[in-house]
C-alpha cells in the first residue's frame, strides 16, 4: 500500500493533454444521453444520464488506479486476467440473462456486467506479454498459431452469445498488435488473405443460395452454415440492398443517417434533435449505440468535427506512449489500446452514416454503458503508466 502512494505522487507525469481530452469527451457524453433521454416518459430511461455520470466517476477512478500502478505487474497477473474473463464468457452462456434474443449479460451483486468488454483488455495484456517476450521470433507458424489460439478462444465463446460486432474488434485488434511485435509482413499477409477468404464466404452463404435459385430447405441449411443469427443476416441484406425493410431491420440504420444529415454545419442545438424528440430515432438505442447520431443532429459537422480532434488526442497520447515506451509490454499494451478504441470509433461511427451494417458496438467514453465505460478508462490508464514511466526521472 505504501509502495502504491509513492505511485500516486508520479501521476505529475501524467500526458495532461490526452487527459484533458479524456475528460471532455466524458463530458460530452454526460451531456447528449441526457439530451437522448431527458425527454422519455419512462422513469428508467429519463434517468440514464444519472447512472452515466456514476460510471463516468468510477472510470475515473480506475483511470488514476491504472495509471498510478507500474503496468509491468500485469505481465504477472495477465494469464489469470485472460483465464478469469473466459470462465465469463462460458458463465454468461449458461447463466447469461437474455435480451432481445442475445444472452451477453451477466448480473452479479445487482449490477449487469458484459463480460466480451473486460475480456478485450484481458486480451490486449495477455498478447501484449506474449508477443513482448525477448528474443522471440514469429515467423514460425507454430508460434504465430499460438496467438491465434488466444484470439480465437473468446471470439467463439462471443460469437454463442451472439455478438458479432464485439468478435469483430478481436480480429484487427490481434492483428495490429501482431504487426506491433514485428510479425513478419508475409506471415500477415496470409493471415489477411485467409480472414478476407473467410468473410467471402460468410457473404456467399447469405446471397449466392438465393441468387442460384436454389430449393429453400437447401437455402436454409446453407444460409445456417454462414454462423450468423436471422437478425443479423437481415441487417447485412439491408445493407447491401438487398433487401429492403425501413419499417424493420432498416428503421434504425435511416433514422440515424437522416438525424446526422439533418444536423447541417452548426445542428438544431442541444436538446432540440427532431428524430431523437419525435422518437424516429428509438430512445432504446439512442444514448448508447446512435449517440453519435444525437451528437451529429445537435452540434452539427463543427460539433462533430471537434469530438473527431478530442479522439484524435487520445489516439496520438496513446502512440506517443506507445514510441517512447522503453520496453516491448508497454509499446504493445498502448498499440493494443488504441487499436481497439480506434475500431470502435471507426465501426460505431461508420454505422451511423450508414457506411458498414449496424453493429452493437458503443462509441467509446460517450455510449452510455457501465461495463464498456470502465474498461476504456482503465485502458486508457494504462497508456498514462506507460507513458509516466517512459520518463527517466520515475527509474
Amino acid at each position: 500500500m505504501r509502495d502504491f502512494i509513492r505511485q500516486l505522487g508520479l501521476l505529475r507525469y501524467m500526458n495532461w493533454a490526452t487527459a484533458l481530452a479524456t475528460l471532455l469527451l466524458l463530458i460530452t457524453g454526460v451531456l447528449f444521453v441526457y439530451s437522448s433521454c431527458y425527454i422519455s416518459e419512462e422513469l428508467p430511461v429519463r434517468s440514464l444520464y444519472k447512472r452515466q455520470v456514476f460510471w463516468a466517476l468510477a472510470g475515473i477512478l480506475c483511470y488514476i488506479f491504472f495509471a498510478a500502478l507500474d503496468y509491468r505487474v500485469l505481465r504477472r497477473w495477465s494469464w489469470t486476467i485472460y483465464v478469469g474473463c473466459l470462465v465469463l464468457l462460458v458463465a454468461v452462456l449458461l447463466f447469461g440473462t437474455i435480451r432481445e434474443g442475445a444472452q451477453r449479460w451477466l448480473t452479479i451483486v445487482g449490477f449487469d456486467i458484459q463480460p466480451s468488454e473486460p475480456t478485450k483488455l484481458a486480451l490486449i495484456i495477455v498478447l501484449a506479454r506474449r508477443l513482448g517476450l525477448p528474443g522471440v521470433y514469429y515467423g514460425e507458424w507454430r508460434r504465430v498459431g499460438a496467438v491465434l489460439l488466444l484470439l480465437f478462444m473468446p471470439v467463439l465463446l462471443i460469437l454463442k452469445q451472439p455478438d458479432l460486432g464485439t468478435a469483430m474488434v478481436f480480429v484487427p485488434l490481434t492483428f495490429i498488435m501482431m504487426y506491433g511485435a514485428g510479425v513478419p509482413w508475409r506471415t500477415l499477409g496470409v493471415i489477411a488473405l485467409v480472414a478476407i477468404l473467410a468473410v467471402g464466404c460468410v457473404l456467399g452463404a447469405v446471397f449466392l443460395p438465393e441468387k442460384l435459385g436454389m430449393d429453400p430447405e437447401i437455402q436454409e441449411k446453407i444460409t445456417a452454415m454462414s454462423g450468423l443469427s436471422d437478425y443479423q443476416r437481415s441487417r447485412i441484406m439491408v445493407f447491401f440492398g438487398v433487401a429492403d425493410d425501413p419499417l424493420g431491420v432498416g428503421w434504425n440504420k435511416l433514422q440515424s443517417e437522416i438525424a446526422v444529415g439533418s444536423g447541417g454545419l452548426w445542428g438544431k442545438g442541444f436538446r432540440n434533435g427532431t428524430q431523437n424528440i419525435l422518437g424516429f430515432l428509438p430512445r432504446k438505442v439512442a444514448p448508447n449505440d446512435f449517440i453519435y447520431s444525437v451528437i451529429a443532429e445537435e452540434v452539427g459537422f463543427m460539433g462533430s468535427l471537434g469530438v473527431f480532434l478530442l479522439f484524435g488526442m487520445v489516439f496520438w497520447g496513446g502512440m506517443r506512449a506507445a514510441m517512447s515506451a522503453r520496453d516491448k509490454l508497454g509499446r504493445l499494451l498502448c498499440v493494443g489500446v488504441v487499436a481497439m478504441l480506434f475500431c470502435h470509433v471507426y465501426i460505431n461511427i461508420a454505422m451511423t452514416v450508414g457506411l458498414m451494417p449496424i453493429t452493437g458496438l458503443p462509441l467509446p467514453l460517450l455510449s452510455y454503458g457501465g461495463s464498456f465505460m470502465l474498461v476504456v478508462m482503465s485502458a486508457l490508464g494504462m497508456i498514462q503508466s506507460v507513458h509516466i514511466r517512459s520518463r527517466r526521472v520515475v527509474y
